[in-house]
């Protein structure tokens, strides 16, 4: 039984080292899908353009290929980027995506969302606008704005031409009068959130409110019993 069991022993050991290394070939050749979300880079974007447009900043693929390719598949090995270079102002479409996906070879893309991108460019511009002074709550009984200003009194705002022509002036934080009774300045910040504006540089101002005395108020006068009212609780008059 024994002597059977190693009969032609050289043969049936070159059978199974024939039979495992066809094993790791079929495993190694085996396709598979593996989903990935890969970064989406936007490069060479011309001087004094921005991308004043929503654009994904990320794509899921899903890649198919031979399993020894895939498993030493890292997110490094896989690049995306959308070439802006030579563009002007206006909106363009990059489509088929996953002609630009720079993956090794030997592995093909099955699905790409999105399989395109809209990029709106857009002529980055500046204009100065004045700052609105916000005042909340009423002051002090007895007492009135007389004038208020911010310092600086207008500030720059830069981004997108498009969105910028609609923008003539900007609003401060409220500044609260509630019992004030006297003149003050304070630092405030500008309230501004633009799409694709900003403010340019300053971001807060001084905002200065003089109060004076209001001309029209009457101030309540106290109440002076008759000498019938002080009969009528049983005091007699002097």
């Amino acid at each position: 039984m024994i002597d059977k069991i190693f009969e032609n022993w050289l043969l049936k050991f070159i059978s199974l080292a024939f039979a495992v290394v066809l094993w790791f070939f079929v495993m190694g050749e085996s396709r598979m899908e593996v989903n990935h979300i890969v970064p989406l880079e936007y490069e060479n974007l011309p001087e004094e353009l921005m991308i004043a447009s929503e654009v994904p900043t990320s794509v899921a693929i899903r890649i198919s290929g031979p399993r020894a390719l895939q498993v030493n598949l890292s997110p490094g090995d896989i690049s995306l980027a959308v070439d802006l270079t030579g563009l002007s102002a206006g909106v363009t479409s990059f489509k088929r995506l996953e002609e630009s996906l720079n993956i090794p070879s030997g592995l093909k893309i099955t699905r790409i969302s999105p399989s395109y991108v809209d990029v709106k460019l857009d002529r980055v511009r500046e204009r100065e606008v004045p700052v609105r002074v916000v005042l909340t709550g009423e002051p002090a009984v007895g007492f009135i704005v007389k004038a208020s200003k911010s310092v600086p009194g207008k500030v720059v705002v830069a981004g997108a031409e498009s969105e910028l022509k609609g923008v003539s002036e900007v609003f401060t934080e409220g500044v609260d009068l509630t019992n004030v009774q006297e003149s003050f300045s304070q630092a405030v910040a500008i309230n501004y959130i633009g799409n694709y504006t900003d403010l340019k540089e300053t971001k807060t101002v001084e905002v200065q409110v003089v109060l004076q005395s209001d001309p029209g108020y009457v101030p309540p006068q106290p109440v002076v019993e008759s000498p019938e009212a002080r009969n009528h609780e049983g005091v007699k008059p002097e």
